[in-house]
């Protein structure tokens, strides 16, 4: 019998390594990711909200499309129209199987004419291959050459401008520019999982350390500090954004039909340009539009004085959880299921216990009236819920370019 594979750290782990006090470690991809460096990611989750944090993504799967087929291979895969995707421009764009199933989610930076990067939380290897047959593209994995970091957090700008030789200040949301920082090569985007003002930046990986150095020690003025997963978790749930293997099932991956969802049933039909070229899975989604909704994925907000109540029943004050849960729990309305929720939990900023749901199209209305089910003291109990646009939490900062 084989041996596991390892699990290993990222490129970034000499520094990472020895600020994690809590030996609090997940596996990612892999790779060893903090899920705090403190003992609670509360001061973690503060830096991104009012400071600047540092979020280790190397783990991010990475692929590098080059050569003249490399638009075809795009258009082939991602449901976005690539031949209107400028240079420096970055898509966030799903990708589905035949039937117009989503199989994965990621990012699409064009940094060529026939220059581009896709990032993707699954191994996407084997399926890009798929479907470049014919094409003269080269497809080459760069997961562990190129190590990211992602500089989140309203300070994010001035601390990054303060090192960076390009005008980063003038980079527009959701596009990408070559600069260096300290002196170090690199291509930084703005983008994010957060729903916040901020940076992803991408570099070779022996360039990791000198880089983390460059900005740790630049970074004390602005409050500047290492987050983990859990904080990103919460901060990516105020900002109304998914999680595979949390509120999707990747298609490729799923076991049962009713596990796969299309991307109009996650919101994600902004998405979807159907007058782009033959994307796999376009003629599905095509006939998916022409058609009444099933599904859709909403937000809710559980209304706290039922909460109260709920816990008040047995004598004791609301239970709130201190990390995202991402366990699915049923939802009602007229005492009938009629969906779930996936990700849940207390936002600090907008101090609302809120969530996201898979629910059948007639209740997914906003403003519908729910019932959600709430575990108090071993018995199951419900209290009200609503649900809500996506995403909760969107501040001006996120997009605006001064």
């Amino acid at each position: 019998m084989p041996a596991p594979s390892a699990i290993r750290g990222t490129p970034f782990h000499e520094r990472t390594g020895p600020l994690c006090q809590a030996g609090n470690w997940r596996r990612w991809a892999g790779h060893l990711s903090a899920s705090s460096y403190e003992p609670t990611h509360e001061h973690e989750y503060q830096a991104i909200r009012s400071a600047a944090a540092l979020i280790d993504v190397s783990p991010l799967y990475k692929y590098r499309l080059s050569g003249p087929g490399a638009a075809t291979l795009a258009n082939r895969v991602v449901t976005r129209d690539v031949d209107r995707q400028e240079i420096g421009q970055v898509y966030y764009t799903p990708w589905c199987d035949a039937a117009g199933k989503v199989r994965d989610d990621g990012t699409l930076h064009r940094l060529g004419a026939s220059d581009f990067r896709l990032t993707s939380a699954e191994p996407t290897l084997k399926w890009l291959h798929e479907n470049a047959r014919g094409l003269d593209v080269e497809i080459r994995e760069e997961t562990e050459q190129v190590a990211a970091l992602a500089l989140q957090g309203p300070r994010s700008r001035e601390l990054l401008r303060r090192l960076t030789d390009g005008d980063v200040a003038g980079l527009p949301y959701f596009r990408v520019m070559s600069a260096r920082i300290a002196g170090i090569a690199a291509e930084i985007s703005r983008t994010g999982y957060t729903g916040d003002l901020g940076y992803e930046i991408w570099v070779g990986a022996a360039d990791a350390i000198p880089l983390w150095d460059a900005l740790t020690a630049a970074g004390a003025p602005f409050g500047l500090a290492p987050a983990g997963m859990l904080a990103l978790d919460m901060a990516r749930l105020e900002a109304g954004l998914l999680l595979v293997d949390v509120d999707f099932v990747p298609a490729h991956r799923a076991i049962i039909e009713d596990r796969k969802s299309s991307p109009y049933e996650l919101g994600l039909g902004w998405t979807v340009s159907l007058e782009a070229s033959n994307f796999v899975g376009r003629a599905a989604l095509r006939a998916e539009r022409a058609r009444p909704p099933v599904w859709r994925v909403r937000g809710i907000v559980l209304d706290w004085e039922s909460l109260e109540a709920a816990y008040a029943a047995v004598g004791l004050p609301p239970q709130l959880p201190g990390t995202t849960l991402r366990d699915s729990v049923p939802l009602y309305a007229g005492g009938r299921q009629v969906g779930y929720a996936t990700s849940r939990g207390w936002s600090p900023t907008l101090k609302t216990y809120l969530g996201l749901a898979h629910l059948e199209a007639g209740s997914a209305g906003v403003g519908t009236e729910l019932e959600i089910e709430v575990t108090v003291e071993h018995r199951r109990r419900r209290a009200r819920a609503t649900v809500a646009k996506t995403p909760f939490f969107d501040p001006e900062r996120k997009r605006a370019t001064p």
